[in-house]
């Protein structure tokens, strides 16, 4: 009798390798939407919050160099959540739509959904569609600075995905899509986009290189193997001294734009809040480096999703430098 071939679990359940078990899309979502949300990475929403975080400082800080907040910056927020998450769902589907192939040779990715054959690359490029007209209500009901910058930021989303197939450095473009909420926020809270929100986006894109090359260690051997390149395997084992050097590079940057937005406020007491912030979000880096062991897949996962905690220190602190 010829014996049933054995299904890997992730595979036979449609479920993805590298996402946390028992999340709500394998557990809640229905059955014929799974398959979709897995494409958006809605199972693993930390994509989602560090796509929201820079929008959250860029919001927090503008509010704090206007003495307070009103209804408008609850809009903010809130559809900044909401855009962030569609935004980062379509960035996901474009991506896996590019490196189908790629994915297909890789363990931890190959039974994400197109490699796995649970999408076709036509329903894909649909979905995406969706999701980017949705996002485009959103945007639509801001100021036209703020809606000029989210359409000039599809050119970054389309590009990113070929990054790692000509330089070194593909988490430089992860960055300048990543953070561009950081410019669109600011410009769509105050209707500028003064040197702080410049200094906030740098230094945004900083932090990405920081959190994504951790991100990028998991897969050396096998980026290696099909030829993708990272920050990972360009600074191989001397990545924790760059490392380093972009936490400093963060750290700095972000206290610049705290000092740059506050300095004319009344109270010198909300810059000093602010700065009590990013000191924070400098500890809990620290911290980082210090667990770090780019040996270990498991470590660098889970120090990559420890950086949501980071980001939401720097944007409570911003946010409570309003209130003093």
């Amino acid at each position: 009798m010829t014996q049933t071939p054995q299904i890997p679990e992730p595979e036979r359940a449609g479920v993805v390798a590298d996402a946390p078990r028992g999340n709500w899309v394998d557990t809640l979502a229905p059955d014929w939407s799974r398959p979709y949300l897995r494409l958006s990475r809605a199972d693993r929403p930390i994509g989602t919050w560090l796509l929201w975080l820079p929008c959250l400082w860029a919001v927090a800080l503008a509010g704090a160099a206007q003495g307070g907040y009103t209804a408008h910056d609850l809009w903010l927020v809130i559809s900044s959540g909401i855009g962030a998450f569609l935004m980062r769902g379509a960035g996901c589907t474009w991506n896996d739509f590019t490196d189908r192939d790629f994915d297909a040779a890789v363990a931890r990715t190959k039974s994400r959904p197109l490699p796995s054959g649970q999408v076709s690359p036509k329903q894909a490029l649909v979905w995406m569609a969706v999701q980017a007209g949705l996002a485009a209500l959103i945007l639509f009901s801001y100021n036209w600075l703020a809606i000029g910058l989210g359409v000039a930021s599809l050119a970054l989303v389309a590009v990113y995905p070929f990054a790692k197939r000509f330089t070194w450095w593909p988490q430089v473009f992860l960055g300048l899509a990543f953070n561009w909420g950081a410019l669109l926020m600011w410009a769509a809270q105050g209707g500028t986009v003064p040197p702080a929100a410049l200094v906030l986006y740098a230094a945004g894109i900083v932090w990405t290189l920081f959190y994504d090359t951790i991100y990028a260690h998991q897969d050396t051997e096998d980026d290696a193997l099909i030829g993708v390149k990272s920050t990972a395997r360009l600074f191989a084992d001397q990545s924790p001294r760059w490392l380093a050097g972009f936490k400093v590079g963060t750290v700095t940057l972000l206290a610049l734009a705290v000092i740059l937005a506050l300095v004319d406020r009344p109270s010198p007491m909300s810059v000093l809040v602010g700065l009590v912030g990013v000191m924070a979000f400098g500890a809990h880096l620290l911290w980082q480096l210090r667990q770090l062991n780019i040996a270990d897949p498991g470590t660098c996962l889970r120090l990559f999703r420890s950086n949501r905690d980071a980001g939401l220190i720097v944007a409570l602190f911003l946010a409570a430098s309003a209130l003093v």
